[in-house]
């Protein structure tokens, strides 16, 4: 009994279940002082003996070989679930001798034993011919009993170890599966997009042949992707489901999935020759949206658990996607608003700017000094106005990626005396002086030539506000490899404006080229603006392929640079 309890104290030390078999085997036969042994387990879907562990002369060919339920000895240990002592071997008329015949080992006395838990036996042990050629009697039986049981409690933990291993190697690629399908339906904000991909995920995993996948539209199912119908659905973009279709109705109705054998049930898939059809509810809370439809011609079950988990995740990613739709709609439909409310504030603008500077020029009568200041406040807040209006259509154009460039070699010099001129005057009321830093012989830029204007002015224009009257402003541009963007052309055109003016707060430099953005100094809030005008001009720049940024030191001054790739040719 002390040999059998340490050999117990070793068969759990182990949960590895082919080391655990040999050491099963290799103990009972020891225990027992046997020349040989076999160790079967039982087959739970066919109740066949299969010989697993084997000791003894020309024995391992026998490994992996079955006996039906009920043969020999070891099957009459199975069926009684009790030990069988069999010592007149050769002469016995139940035991299988198929096995000495295959091996030309002659037993001549055997002792089966049930490896067995609760009521549920797992294999039998059988111990073969003692060495000292004594019969096996009582005791042997008892000890092999109680070794047994022993075995079979640590074949049973080996083997709940290895289906928990299992379980849980399934579920950490599941939820790695899982994980890559989110990331995919994220990685996007198109209704359409999320609808293939959920079908294609769902289909991957549970081997259907065919699938769609639709929204709720009143009283049928508008198809939003489908796989495997192409012949039933010649038009998608006008596919529909009725919703009176039992297994979809059920489906709808209870908001759980449902997995159907359509031949049992005596119904008819979509797919004509579709075994079973497995149908998954995409729910947002409580309301059913719409639905997932899978259906195969063969009676496998799908993993309706990873198909509800998916459906889920996709709910998400479809509400998101259809929300940003809703937003983009909306955002749209402002930019349309005020690009039209920009086009038609523009004719009056026109209209007052035009007749404020005949009434200046004189060209209806003299007028006095008052006269002459309120035509200059007039044509100050009209051209204040018209920046305004123009850069709200700008903006809106760029939100609803409606504006359009007209790209051509551009002449940089030309470009820079054209924006210099529209601010001269502006500068000449401040006293500030403007130096000239461009390159000889500047290669043509790829560009828009009226855009780069607006930059060039935009910038221009904002150094003559935020610097102080009699301060220096210095425009530059050079031809130079692209140092700024290792994504972008490789040679570009740099241009930068400096200015010896208020500068930007640190604060304030990672909010500068935020729409709408306004600092709160009160230094800038001096000079009136939209907060437009750099987002604007980054867009602008951008759109031709070329970066921006600034370098600033408050209340010394800043320079914004950017570049525009040059002409080819």
């Amino acid at each position: 009994m002390t040999t059998l309890n340490e050999i117990t104290r070793q068969l759990t030390s182990t949960l590895d279940q082919e080391p655990l078999l040999h050491n099963i085997l290799d103990n009972a036969v020891t225990i027992l002082n046997c020349e040989a042994g076999t160790l079967f387990l039982i087959d739970d879907q066919t109740g066949d003996l299969v010989f697993r562990v084997t000791v003894g002369p020309v024995a391992g060919n026998l490994l992996g070989q079955r006996l039906p339920p009920g043969i020999g000895v070891v099957g009459r240990a199975v069926q009684t679930r009790q030990p069988v002592i069999e010592n007149e071997a050769q002469d016995s008329n139940s035991r299988f001798i198929e096995t000495d015949k295959q091996t030309g080992f002659v037993s001549r006395s055997l002792l089966a034993v049930p490896m067995q838990i609760k009521d549920r036996v797992l294999g039998v042990i059988e111990v073969i011919n003692r060495r000292d050629g004594l019969p096996f009697v009582i005791d042997d039986q008892n000890i092999l009993t109680a070794f047994a049981g022993q075995a079979a409690v640590a074949i049973e933990n080996a083997r709940l170890i290895a289906l928990t291993d299992q379980e849980l190697a399934a579920r950490v690629e599941e939820l790695q599966v899982m994980g890559r399908i989110v990331r995919e339906l994220n990685a996007s904000l198109e209704v359409d997009r999320a609808m293939r991909i959920t079908l294609e995920w769902a289909m991957r995993q549970s081997n259907a042949e065919a699938g769609l996948i639709g929204m709720l539209e009143e009283d049928r199912i508008r198809l939003m992707a489908q796989d495997g119908y192409e012949d039933i659905f010649t038009d998608p973009s006008d596919g529909h489901l009725p919703l009176d279709m039992p297994t979809i109705k059920s489906a709808i109705e209870s908001g759980q999935p449902s997995q159907v054998s359509l031949i049992a049930a005596g119904e008819k898939g979509i797919l004509p020759t579709a075994h079973t059809q497995t149908i998954i509810p995409i729910r947002r809370e409580a309301d059913v949206i719409g639905l997932l439809l899978l259906e195969s011609m063969s009676d496998s079950q799908e993993n309706l658990a990873f198909l509800n988990r998916l459906s889920d995740n996709a709910a998400i990613a479809i509400y998101n996607a259809q929300l940003y739709d809703l937003v983009q709609q909306a955002n749209n439909a402002k930019s349309e608003f005020v690009s039209f409310v920009a086009h038609e504030l523009k004719n009056p603008m026109t209209s007052i700017k035009g007749y404020t500077e005949l009434l200046a020029a004189g060209s209806v009568g003299g007028i006095n000094e008052m006269q002459t200041n309120f035509l200059q406040t007039i044509r100050s807040n009209v051209e204040r106005m018209s920046v305004l209006v123009s850069d709200l259509n700008d903006n809106a154009k760029i939100e609803a990626n409606t504006l359009r460039l007209d790209f051509k070699p551009v002449d940089v010099p030309h470009v820079l005396d054209q924006a210099l001129k529209s601010t001269k005057r502006q500068m000449d009321d401040k006293k500030q002086t403007v130096d000239m830093v461009v390159a000889k012989e500047l290669p043509n830029i790829w560009a828009d030539d009226v855009r780069v204007g607006q930059v060039l002015t935009n910038l221009v224009s904002n150094a003559h506000k935020y610097t102080p009257e009699g301060g220096k402003i210095v425009v530059g541009a050079e031809a130079t490899t692209n140092q700024w963007d290792s994504e972008g052309a490789k040679q570009v055109v740099h241009l930068w404006v400096k200015d010896n003016g208020i500068g930007i707060s640190i604060e304030d430099q990672v909010k500068i080229f935020q729409k709408f953005f306004r600092s709160e100094d009160s230094k800038a809030r001096e000079a009136p603006g939209t907060g437009l005008g750099l987002n604007i001009t980054k867009s602008l720049v951008e759109m031709q392929g070329g970066r921006i940024w600034f370098e600033s030191e408050y209340r010394q001054g800043t320079t914004f640079h950017f570049t525009i790739p040059v002409a080819e040719g």
